[in-house]
C-alpha cells in the first residue's frame, strides 16, 4: 500500500475510533466473501465492519488514544466498530460465530475500557436496550394504571351517590324540594296592617264617649 494510501486508512480508521463507542477485534480467518456480507448484514446500523491491517490499525488506535486494541492484533483481523446498541453488535457476533466457528471473538474495547472476548459473550447475554426499554415502559403503564385507578375511584362513587339521589328524588320528590324550603323566622315583626280585634275595636269606641262626659262636667263646675 503506498504512502498517501496509508495515511487515508489510517486517518478513516482514526476518526472510526474516536466516532464510536468501541470496537470489537475478530479474527476472519477463512470466511468467504459471502460469510462476510452476511455479517455485516447482521449487524444493521448498530456496527459498520471492516478488514484492516494490524500496524494500521496500530498507528489509528495510537492516534485516537484508544486502550487494549495493540494485545488483541495478532493474525488477520476486522474490526467491528460499534455505533449503536453495544448488547446487539456483542449478540450479532456472537450467535454469527456459533454458526460460523471460523470467526473468533478476540476483544476490544467500550467506552474507553478495555474488553476481553469473554466479557463480551457477557454482555451478549444481556438484555438488548429494546427490551429493556419495552420493561421499562410496561412497568411505567401499570404504574400509570394504578394512579389512574386512585383517582377514579372517589369518582366513581360519588357518581353512584348522585344516580342514588337521582333516582330518590324522581320516587319522591319531597325529598329534595323538602330540603330547600326555608323554616318560619320567630323573629319577626307583628303586621299592623291587618285587621284590628275587637278589643280594639271596643277602646276606640269609649274615647268619644269619655271626651263627651268630660266636656259636660266642665260648665257644671264653672257654676259652683
Amino acid at each position: 500500500m503506498a504512502r498517501p494510501d496509508k495515511a487515508a486508512a489510517v486517518a478513516e480508521l482514526t476518526q472510526k475510533f474516536q466516532g464510536s463507542q468501541g470496537a470489537v477485534l475478530t479474527e476472519y480467518r477463512g470466511l468467504t466473501v459471502k460469510a462476510l456480507k452476511d455479517l455485516r448484514r447482521s449487524l444493521g446500523d448498530d456496527a459498520t465492519y471492516a478488514v484492516s491491517k494490524n500496524t494500521l490499525t496500530t498507528i489509528a488506535a495510537r492516534n485516537a488514544g484508544v486502550p487494549g486494541v495493540e494485545e488483541h492484533l495478532s493474525g488477520p483481523t476486522a474490526i467491528a466498530f460499534i455505533e449503536g446498541d453495544a448488547v446487539a453488535v456483542a449478540k450479532g457476533l456472537r450467535d454469527f460465530a456459533r454458526a460460523n466457528p471460523l470467526l473468533i471473538i478476540k476483544g476490544g474495547v467500550l467506552d474507553g475500557k478495555s474488553m476481553t472476548s469473554d466479557e463480551f459473550r457477557k454482555l451478549a447475554d444481556l438484555e438488548s436496550r429494546e427490551v429493556l426499554l419495552a420493561k421499562v415502559a410496561g412497568g411505567m403503564q401499570g404504574v400509570l394504571q394504578q394512579a389512574i385507578g386512585l383517582v377514579s375511584a372517589p369518582l366513581s362513587q360519588a357518581a353512584r351517590l348522585l344516580a342514588a339521589l337521582e333516582q330518590a328524588a324522581t320516587e319522591n320528590p319531597a325529598v329534595i324540594a323538602g330540603a330547600g324550603t326555608p323554616a318560619a323566622s320567630t323573629d319577626q315583626e307583628p303586621d299592623t296592617t291587618g285587621p284590628v280585634s275587637d278589643e280594639t275595636d271596643s277602646a276606640a269606641a269609649a274615647a268619644p264617649q269619655a271626651e263627651d262626659s268630660a266636656e259636660t262636667a266642665a260648665p257644671a263646675a264653672d257654676n259652683n
